[in-house]
């Protein structure tokens, strides 16, 4: 059984803490630049509530990462790079893995909502998210936009870098769907070019990334 999360809302339609994604998502849906995050325990959310975002949530001065950020921090003596607001970020949502999948991209500042693919019948998390990444170059390409793309899929990040899918998911019917898309999502990066920036979400300082399903 998962672990319940609590949601801080500092800036949306009602700030607060919340005990449901769901509860969190009435509050910053369509909220511009809403500002919120889960943590592990009820204690811990109210506090951040009371200390405000700055503390908190993408400042690279004053955010307060966690215990394991701050190791990595230390050792690498580099300041934490602040959300570039001007960006689309994408997510999945999996029912299983292999699963049920969904994708959509939305604004990171306004969360709105830019795209949406699925229910898609059989794949895996990393297999969705790749092709949001793509989804993401290919719909801003068409805008003739530069703006950056967020994924919180280091192994997706990677298969993008090299143009190469690395998967042990098995070709067959039931996965015919999320393989003719993957192959698509491959045959646009082997046949364009693009100058957007690719990021990693940091989900240990930031939250959640804004195109979150609240499935975890």
């Amino acid at each position: 059984m998962a672990k319940q999360k609590f949601y801080v809302v500092w800036v949306g339609n009602k700030p607060g803490v919340y005990n449901t994604w769901a509860e969190c998502q009435q509050q910053t849906n369509q909220y511009p630049d809403a500002k919120y995050k889960s943590y592990g325990s009820k204690k811990e959310a109210e506090q951040a509530f009371r200390d405000g975002w700055k503390k908190h949530w993408g400042q690279s001065s004053k955010t307060k990462p966690s215990q394991s950020a701050q190791k990595k921090l230390d050792l690498s003596a580099e300041p934490l790079e602040e959300i570039d607001m001007d960006s689309i970020s994408v997510d999945v949502g999996c029912s299983g893995n292999p699963g049920i999948v969904e994708y959509k991209g939305v604004d990171t500042q306004t969360g709105e909502l830019l795209f949406y693919h699925g229910p898609i019948s059989k794949g895996t998390n990393n297999i969705g998210e790749f092709i949001a990444i793509v989804h993401g170059l290919a719909y801003l390409k068409k805008k003739g936009s530069t703006r950056t793309v967020y994924s919180d899929s280091r192994t997706a990040l990677s298969w993008l870098k090299k143009k190469e899918i690395r998967s042990n998911l098995v070709r067959d019917a039931t996965t015919q769907e999320i393989w003719e898309l993957a192959d698509r999502a491959l045959k646009w990066l082997h046949t364009n070019t693009y100058t957007n920036k690719v990021l990693k979400w940091n989900t240990e300082v930031w939250g959640e990334i804004k195109a979150d399903f609240g499935r975890k």
